[in-house]
């Protein structure tokens, strides 16, 4: 949560002159609501189930050349890494707990229903170990970014999105 991947994705895939997909924004326009609507509505288990068709729905559009953007629980739940893996590239924007709790203060936390009315303090200690159990799910990544630190966190992103820009067409 709050590592950029909407925001480097969208930057990256302008950059790239590619497709951007948002997993979020296909949620809803697959099931009709909102993820954090279906997790108060139904719960997390649910939400999951219906979160791994969407991308299994999309890998079937004749689309070439997308960036997508998923949820941070996704990696997690079941074999879905391995399924992004075998989509095509995946990547890690990995940040310290405690930059990603100042980044998501400045969210709009009520869009996160498990965080919201949270203080900066308590989003730090629930991301702390939700991090360190998500990890070694991240760390399957294809590329692992050290998220760097700047003052604002747009120019994180901007950077972010340059950087694998130049990893990518590199390559």
């Amino acid at each position: 949560m709050a590592a950029g991947k909407t925001t480097v994705g969208r930057l990256l895939a302008d950059l790239l002159g590619w497709h951007f997909v948002d997993l979020d924004e296909a949620f809803v326009e697959i099931h009709g609501m909102t993820p954090a609507e279906c997790i108060r509505e139904y719960g997390i288990e649910d939400f999951r189930k219906k979160e791994k068709y969407v991308v299994e729905d999309l890998a079937e559009l004749p689309l070439e050349k997308v960036i997508y953007a998923t949820g941070g629980g996704y990696p997690c739940w079941e074999d879905n890494m391995e399924c992004l893996k075998e989509l095509g590239t995946s990547i890690y924007i990995k940040w310290q707990p405690k930059h990603l709790a100042e980044r998501l203060m400045l969210t709009d936390l009520t869009q996160r229903p498990i965080l919201q009315g949270k203080t900066e303090g308590e989003l730090l200690a629930f991301i702390t170990p939700q991090l360190e159990a998500r990890e070694p799910f991240y760390m399957k990544a294809d590329y692992i970014i050290q998220a760097p630190v700047k003052e604002i966190a747009a120019e994180d992103d901007q950077y972010i999105a340059e950087m694998l820009y130049k990893l990518i067409t590199t390559k």
